[in-house]
């Protein structure tokens, strides 16, 4: 064992997973307790820029929470119809639609299961009237559906309340201040995806893990509402708690939400495909990024049993 900040790391089990980490197809794997880095490794031994898939999700999360905090979105509980333009044909709950809705991905748009509609979106001739365009199934609110379109109509509202585009709202709002400099993010007729699309290095996702964890505050500096965080780190739905290989959670706003176990803490987590995950668990102070490269969906357990029964394990000292 040894302590860092105020956790007595047990480095051995720590040190237990180089061996594993090939096999599993790891790229990188990174721990922080209190701001500093005291576990990394690299495939390659360099860290890279690379693609977070879905973790996507949860960086637009806070910074819709910045843009309410400055008053360029007046709430979670706006419509959607407050800035986008509805399609006059469109179905009628969809005027019902709020940010909490996409937010949670609860806000009924038809969108089979599991984001089929995502590449025929991509296909589209224009990313957000593919998504205003569907009819909405359920009243909003009422039913979980995991929906990238939905959080392409959430980077839309940002980009149409802020004044710029997502990117540059996202470097000077929170890119800047967190000190990450190399950043790209892919835009989809015009509008950068809400979904998907960003590039970070691990380092950098490193550090939005602690803002988190540090309930959005950096160096001294408030980034994001406290308030804000919590809120969208407790969930507001079960999601896919129930789904097997238990590798997603309960969902709070474009979080996932991990319960609490015998053997470990409960989390929240960012989540891209095939086991890119962000985990942040505040009752520790420490944050962790694991990466690996992009197979299946199902094999994101590869990396989520890195992280339950090896780092998490580590700082609480459970040999279980």
């Amino acid at each position: 064992m040894k302590k860092m900040g105020r956790i007595a790391w047990d480095f051995e089990r720590l040190e237990a997973m180089r061996g594993l980490l090939e096999d599993r197809g790891m790229r990188s794997i990174a721990v922080a307790e209190g701001g500093e880095t005291v576990w990394s490794w690299h495939a390659s031994g360099q860290d890279r820029l690379s693609a977070v898939y879905s973790i996507t999700k949860s960086v637009l999360s806070l910074l819709v929470g910045i843009a309410i905090h400055e008053g360029l979105i007046g709430g979670p509980d706006d419509r959607i119809g407050d800035y986008l333009l509805l399609p006059k044909d469109g179905h009628p709950r969809l005027s019902s639609i709020r940010l909490r809705h996409l937010l949670t991905m609860t806000s009924g748009i038809d969108w089979p299961d599991f984001d089929k509609p995502y590449w025929a979106m991509k296909r589209s001739a224009d990313g957000v009237k593919f998504v205003l365009s569907r009819p909405v199934a359920h009243e909003p609110g009422t039913v979980f559906a995991y929906n990238t379109g939905g959080s392409h109509l959430l980077a839309a509202i940002l980009a149409a309340a802020a004044g710029s585009s997502v990117l540059d709202y996202a470097r000077k709002r929170l890119f800047e201040p967190l000190g990450i400099r190399r950043v790209k993010w892919n835009a989809l007729h015009g509008i950068h995806e809400g979904g998907t699309g960003l590039y970070l290095k691990t380092e950098d996702l490193l550090k939005i893990g602690m803002l988190t964890v540090q309930e959005g505050v950096w160096e001294g500096r408030r980034i994001v509402p406290a308030e804000w965080i919590r809120e969208s780190t407790r969930p507001a739905s079960k999601g896919l708690a129930l789904y097997k290989p238990p590798i997603f959670g309960r969902y709070g706003f474009h979080w996932w939400v991990a319960d609490p176990a015998e053997d470990r803490p409960g989390y929240a987590f960012a989540l891209g495909f095939s086991g890119q995950y962000l985990a942040v668990v505040p009752s520790l102070g420490i944050a962790a990024v694991l990466r690996r490269n992009a197979t299946t969906r199902a094999d994101s357990m590869k990396s989520r049993s890195l992280l339950d029964e090896y780092i998490l394990r580590a700082a609480t000292g459970s040999r279980t």
